[in-house]
């Protein structure tokens, strides 16, 4: 079986607590795989947040090609964020799965 340098077994890895960076102050996760899922949405929420910001300027008559410009960027970003954090965080729990299998 293989083995990470925490001593802990690829099998083990997704039920291993969460600590350091990967760890969320807002939400108690009990393992990275969590860790991993929260840490992604918070990203997607602050993406969100620029977005919500952008539009409420727009509306408040900034209605200029270079506002909604700005906003059009801002989109496109949420969508690649949207599309990485699906694509990892399937990527990873394929992984799993298959790790999983294997033990």
């Amino acid at each position: 079986m293989t083995t990470i340098n925490t001593g802990l077994t690829l099998s083990n890895l997704a039920a291993a607590p969460a600590s350091g960076r990967l760890s969320s102050q807002n939400s108690s996760s009990d393992n990275w795989f969590e860790a991993f899922a929260n840490a992604w949405g918070q990203a997607l929420d602050k993406q969100a947040s620029v977005i919500e910001q952008q539009s409420g300027a727009i509306s408040e008559g900034g209605d200029q090609p270079s506002d909604i410009t700005k906003l059009t960027a801002e989109s496109m970003k949420m969508s690649f964020l949207s599309e990485s954090s699906h694509s990892s965080i399937d990527s990873v729990s394929k992984s799993l799965e298959t790790m999983a299998r294997k033990s």
